[in-house]
């Protein structure tokens, strides 16, 4: 409730929509100063737990606030939805619900992380166990997009986390990976880098 307040006040084109429980969502509201008028609460009569089996929760919880706020992205009544819940059950619903990019197989998991020249994306943070190397590309071009639109590099540079800078060092996956990225167009591919060049910023 206190995001939805924040980004009503510093952005005058924001509508929120926030999926729950009514009542206590209400309570909350009457807390604040703001204009009513863009904030809209939807009433949902479950939750999606945290401990729950993913698929099986987004296919039998209609009514809980994750499915029904992916449902509202879905319909196009939304552009966006943010959640701090079950993170697998959002991965699972986005997929089944909102659908992916075209050419995109899998979704990833992003973290945005301090370094010494500035913000870094990490790509993927835990969403897929085995990937392929055809994939990790393609986590490579949706980072490549965030960096340019939403972090505002011009030419966001694409390393992939090795076990050495050398181009001949790394697991099969890696090896894989490598020819691809270095030919992907609209990928700045640096090369490898180890895991501290992650917080020295040797790659976007």
């Amino acid at each position: 409730v206190n995001g939805a307040i924040w980004a009503v006040k510093n952005d005058e084109d924001v509508i929120v929509k926030l999926y729950g429980d009514e009542t206590r969502i209400n309570n909350e509201l009457k807390k604040y100063e703001f204009d009513r008028t863009r904030i809209e609460v939807v009433h949902c009569d479950s939750v999606i737990e945290n401990c729950e089996q993913p698929t099986k929760a987004i296919r039998s919880k209609k009514d809980s606030s994750m499915v029904m706020g992916l449902y509202g992205v879905k319909r196009g009544e939304a552009d966006a939805f943010v959640s701090c819940g079950n993170t697998g059950a959002l991965l699972v619903g986005g997929q089944l619900i909102v659908g992916r990019l075209p050419g995109i197989e899998r979704p990833a998991l992003a973290f945005i992380v301090p370094s010494a020249k500035g913000p870094v994306m990490i790509i993927d943070c835990g969403a897929n166990v085995d990937t392929k190397p055809k994939v990790l590309v393609q986590f490579a071009q949706m980072a490549t997009v965030y960096m340019k639109t939403i972090g505002g590099i011009e030419d966001p540079r694409v390393g992939i986390v090795n076990i050495g800078e050398e181009e001949e060092k790394g697991n099969a996956l890696v090896q894989e990976t490598i020819p691809l990225l270095k030919t992907c167009s609209g990928i700045n591919y640096v090369g490898s880098i180890e895991s501290r060049g992650i917080t020295e910023g040797a790659a976007d």
